[in-house]
């Protein structure tokens, strides 16, 4: 009994002996409320038992949590997007695949393969300690020759590639990726640019695509899948040796075989225009055809006059585009398309670099006073979580302006050099022609001493 109302306590009657409520017990004086059904919520639920809700059993412990996170995995609303860069596989989970690594120390990557060498470039200083102690950490690439990095026989996937030379030959040594088999290269590239160091002068980039770290080393995580067949190869355009130290780490196995089966071919393309003819634009890519995706762009770019000069707009010309005259994507600014705005100008800074996991200008590069007279950059942009689809070609450009007076834009004639990367879903792409050595010289740099 309630002692002051003489009622009969009801808290009590819905209690245990050990003063528990009992399950479903209500609260004294309170109704359950009942959503009423309607048509669309009927619909609604039949929507979601027919998709499995992702959500469902994840508040319950036991076996309905685990139950309910595998559907979370599996569901196509929460599942991770599957592609060749667009996630991070789990590094927890175990899978059926076999992991490989070329270097000079490992010619093939065979198992147990490394550190045999008793000859290479470091030999006479292993002499007191013999096999197994970097006795070919490098190899030395003669003045216009070309050397195969990496050679692999079977359907594979390279994850991630490491390299440092004298940045001397950033500019003279070219790198090439050959995929499936093929007698053309899909990757036809001076190093420096295809690591995002185009001037010859470290820079330090701390992206998710490619990093360089002091002094020279460099690193790219670009994803290049193979169904066949890849090989690595580095010319040396100039007529002395160079030196190059790398590492090829790449994944085999049924696993990878099966997932590279519907991946695209990665393709890298250099150009350079110096100087950029008058009222041109300057090609990133040019009549691509295939299906594909484009996913990165650097861009060293050399100031031939003064004045603000990123005011062109990138243009991306899909599926016919060329045709019609006008591109389906079109920037509003060459600092715009690079993440930046107003600029790169920073009050009090002026020009200021940075560098994102998708985004950057890491290079600044200001005149000296005395042989480096002009300004040069570099830039990049990596469209990994926003890759531009194609479906039949690509084309892509960017315009070269600058300002004069009366608030009008002025054409520029500067000094462009670009690399673009995109995945197609063959090995052989539309490319131009690698520029001649000459062509590719870094101007400004000190003279050597006359003797």
């Amino acid at each position: 009994m309630d002692a002051d109302l003489g009622q009969p306590d009801r808290r009590a009657a819905r209690r245990t002996p050990r003063g528990r409520r009992q399950p479903g017990a209500r609260r004294a004086g309170v109704r359950r409320v009942r959503r009423l059904r309607t048509p669309q919520r009927d619909r609604d639920r039949a929507r979601r038992r027919a998709r499995g809700d992702p959500l469902r059993g994840l508040h319950r412990p036991g076996r309905g949590r685990v139950r309910a996170a595998r559907r979370l995995r599996r569901h196509p609303l929460t599942r991770p997007a599957r592609g060749p860069f667009v996630t991070l596989p789990d590094p927890s989970r175990l899978r059926n695949v076999t992991t490989r690594s070329i270097s000079p120390e490992n010619f093939d990557g065979s198992k147990a393969g490394g550190g045999r060498a008793t000859e290479g470039t470091g030999a006479a200083c292993a002499a007191d300690l013999g096999q197994g102690w970097k006795v070919s950490p490098s190899v030395d690439v003669a003045g216009l020759s070309t050397v195969d990095l990496a050679a692999i026989d079977e359907p594979g996937r390279i994850t991630h590639i490491w390299l440092t030379t004298h940045r001397s030959n950033w500019r003279s040594l070219v790198i090439r990726a050959y995929w499936d088999g093929s007698d053309e290269p899909a990757v036809e590239v001076p190093l420096g640019d295809f690591f995002c160091n185009g001037w010859g002068t470290f820079a330090q980039v701390s992206s998710a695509m490619v990093a360089a770290n002091p002094h020279g080393g460099f690193n790219t995580y670009w994803p290049m899948p193979f169904r066949e067949s890849a090989r690595l190869t580095v010319e040396n355009l100039a007529d002395r040796v160079a030196t190059v130290y790398y590492q090829v780490t790449y994944e085999t196995g049924a696993e990878v075989a099966e997932q590279v089966a519907g991946s695209g071919y990665l393709h890298a393309q250099f150009r350079r225009s110096n100087p950029l003819p008058l009222k041109q634009t300057h090609p990133l890519v040019t009549g691509v055809e295939g299906r594909g995706q484009y996913v990165g762009t650097y861009l060293a770019w050399g100031v031939n006059s003064p004045g603000w000069w990123g005011e062109g707009e990138v243009k991306f010309y899909l599926d016919g585009d060329v045709e019609e005259g006008f591109p389906t994507i079109c920037g509003t600014g060459t600092e715009d398309y690079f993440g930046g705005a107003w600029n790169f100008d920073v009050p009090g800074r002026g020009y200021t670099e940075y560098s994102t996991p998708y985004l950057g200008m890491p290079q600044v590069l200001r005149p000296d006073g005395l042989y480096r007279s002009q300004q040069r950059f570099g830039m990049y942009r990596w469209h990994v979580p926003d890759p531009i689809h194609f479906e039949r070609d690509l084309t892509v450009d960017v315009q070269a302006l600058g300002w004069k007076s009366g608030h009008r834009y002025r054409l520029l004639q500067d000094d462009l050099a670009s690399t673009a990367f995109f995945y197609l879903d063959r090995p052989v792409a539309n490319r131009p022609a690698l520029p001649h050595h000459d062509d590719l010289e870094i101007a400004g740099e000190p003279m050597e001493p006359m003797t």
